[in-house]
Parts: structure tokens; C-alpha cells; sequence
């Protein structure tokens, strides 16, 4: 088994990239292919002494920026990173893709060399929230901004495969990202999905708010891209802010800073339930491949976490399992 990392993704490229792949080389025993400029690469991995790993590097000499457009950075840039570990993964050279670079890019390019799966309108990066009881998979939370009623049948059959498939959920209740629970709340979009939602044939209960969501009252949530991305970054300052807070108030006086001592295990589980370096990396379900794309601002600890959501997938056939999902659906249409 082999993953594919994007070592020019990051914000901070590539140090995250090598000390995330020698961490998931060491602790996975999995062979990472490191796929960016060779004459950045050989001598920080020297420096490293990553020989004695699983670690391979593939030249990519063109890097592909945040600021770049997708589009057009991948057409001037064709031997870029991205474009370079898409074709590895096209050919089998490696299991899954894994990159914290610029989201367009990689959506660009996993369409453009790996394709949508048959039958699929367009792939959803799909996350995992935390939630009073457990996990809920959420999709798209950033590739579609824009979304029609059927896109989110599909996002709810490809988030029902994946909730049994990655979190082991048996018939996972899937739901609509609303403002509110009643039917007659929602835009026109909701409104317009819920009756295709309702016969789509997996288990569909309605409408959710946000506060339904954290609450575990449903085990996948279909929304715009636009919207999940929102609802993401929200999530996600609203768990620093507290989590500052907290801190903050612990140190306010000694008999608190000697509270915040007693609670202490309990605040380092939250503080890693809400860490965005421990989830890694956002699926994009709906290629021809394993594709995950990470923060910018990924630190080795993400990149490795990554990396190691990208060896779970392949460990239980994920890509496999959507396939035939989507084919079956294709064949209740006929």
C-alpha cells in the first residue's frame, strides 16, 4: 500500500509534508510517496534522515499556490504537484491522495485526471463533526457552492455509504442542513430536494437545525457548499473560542488554575475532539479515486492524520463500496 502526499500543499511547505510522512511511514508502516521539487525535497530528507523510511519522491518542479487560480495556475503549471500525484494515483502508483494545498486546485484536478465516478454530477468534500453521543458526516462542505436538488440525493447516498462504511453506522439517518425542522422551513433548494431525498431510498428523516446536528439526532447531513463551508468555519472558531476562553479563565486565579488542574483530562479530550489537526484532512467523495484535502495551515500532525484517514479508507474498500452504491442507483432509475 502506497499514499500519495502533496508535498508543496501546505502553507508552510514542505516541512509539515516530510514530518507528517515520516510520522505516518514510522507509526503505519505504509509507504508514503512524496510528490514535489526534488531539489527542495532531497535535502531537507537527508537532513531528516528519512532514508531509513518507506518514502519515496516524485519530481513535480511547478507549485501551485493558494493564490493561483485553480484553473488557470493548473493549465500554466501542468508539472505541478497536485496534477503529478493525481496521474500517480490514475496509474496505480499509489492508493489515495492526500494534499493541504489549495482546494480549487485539487478539486480541478481530481475531476480533470481521475473523473467522476459513473453517474456521479459532482463529487462533495465530505467532513466528520463531533457530537454529544458521537460523529455526524457532513457534505459538501466546500466543493459545490452552488447545488441543485438532485446533486443532494447523491450527497445523501454517498454520506450513507460512508457513515457505514468509516463510522460503522447501520441504516445512518440522513438529514438536511435547515433552519428549521418543520417542513415548510427551508429555502427553495431544500424544499425542492426534500420529496427526491424522501424517495431516494435510504433512511431520510428531514429537516435539521445546527443545534440537532451537535446533538447526534442524525448520522449524515447533506447542505450546499456554500453553506457546509460556512457551517465548517463557524464550528471551528465557535471551538477556539471557547476553548481560549477556558483557558483564560483557568488562569484568572490560583483556586481556578487549581480546578483547571483537576479537569484537566477532560478539557485535553475536548480540546482534541475539536482540533482540526485531528481530523486531518476532508474527503472528496465522487472521483475515481481516494482524494483528501486538508487545511493550509496543516501542521505535521494533520498531515499525518491525514494520511492515516486515507490508510482507513482503503483498509475497508471505501472507493469500492461508492461505486457500487451509485451503479445500483443508476440501475433503480433505468
Amino acid at each position: 500500500m502506497a499514499i500519495i502526499l502533496d508535498a508543496m500543499g501546505s502553507d508552510n511547505y514542505p516541512m509539515p509534508e516530510i514530518d507528517g510522512a515520516i510520522m505516518a511511514a514510522r507509526e503505519l508502516n505504509v509507504k508514503i510517496i512524496l510528490v514535489g521539487s526534488l531539489e527542495k525535497l532531497e535535502p531537507l530528507l537527508i537532513e531528516k534522515k528519512a532514508s531509513q523510511y518507506s518514502i519515496d519522491v516524485i519530481d513535480a518542479p511547478d507549485i501551485l499556490e493558494m493564490t493561483d487560480k485553480p484553473v488557470e495556475g493548473s493549465k500554466k503549471k501542468p508539472n505541478n504537484s497536485m496534477a503529478v500525484g493525481m496521474q500517480l494515483l490514475k496509474d496505480g502508483k499509489g492508493d489515495a491522495f492526500v494534499s493541504a494545498g489549495n482546494t480549487g486546485g485539487v478539486l480541478f484536478n481530481a475531476i480533470y485526471k481521475l473523473k467522476r465516478m459513473n453517474g456521479v454530477q459532482r463529487p462533495a468534500l465530505t467532513a466528520v463533526f463531533p457530537t454529544k453521543n458521537g460523529r455526524v458526516v457532513v457534505l459538501d462542505i466546500g466543493a459545490n457552492a452552488d447545488c441543485r436538488p438532485d446533486f443532494f440525493v447523491q450527497f445523501g447516498l454517498i454520506g450513507s455509504v460512508f457513515a457505514q462504511k468509516i463510522l460503522g453506522i447501520n441504516n445512518p439517518r440522513v438529514a438536511m442542513l435547515s433552519n428549521g425542522e418543520e417542513d415548510v422551513k427551508g429555502n427553495l433548494l431544500i424544499k425542492e430536494a426534500k420529496p427526491l431525498m424522501q424517495a431516494a431510498g435510504y433512511n431520510f428523516i428531514g429537516n435539521v437545525e445546527p443545534k440537532e446536528a451537535f446533538a447526534g439526532e442524525a448520522d449524515v447531513i447533506v447542505t450546499d457548499g456554500f453553506t457546509g463551508n460556512v457551517f465548517l468555519k463557524t464550528s471551528e472558531a465557535v471551538g477556539r473560542l471557547i476553548t481560549d476562553i477556558i483557558k483564560e479563565d483557568i488562569k484568572a486565579s490560583p483556586i481556578t488554575t487549581l480546578g483547571g488542574l483537576l479537569v484537566k483530562p477532560a478539557f485535553k479530550r475536548i480540546r482534541t475532539m475539536m482540533d482540526p489537526s485531528e481530523v486531518g484532512a476532508a474527503r472528496l467523495l465522487g472521483v475515481n479515486g481516494l482524494v483528501f484535502i486538508g487545511h493550509g495551515r496543516s501542521d505535521s500532525r494533520a498531515i499525518y492524520n491525514g494520511i492515516k484517514a486515507a490508510y482507513q479508507d482503503t483498509q475497508v474498500n471505501l472507493l469500492s463500496a461508492l461505486q457500487i452504491a451509485i451503479e445500483n442507483q443508476l440501475n433503480k432509475q433505468l
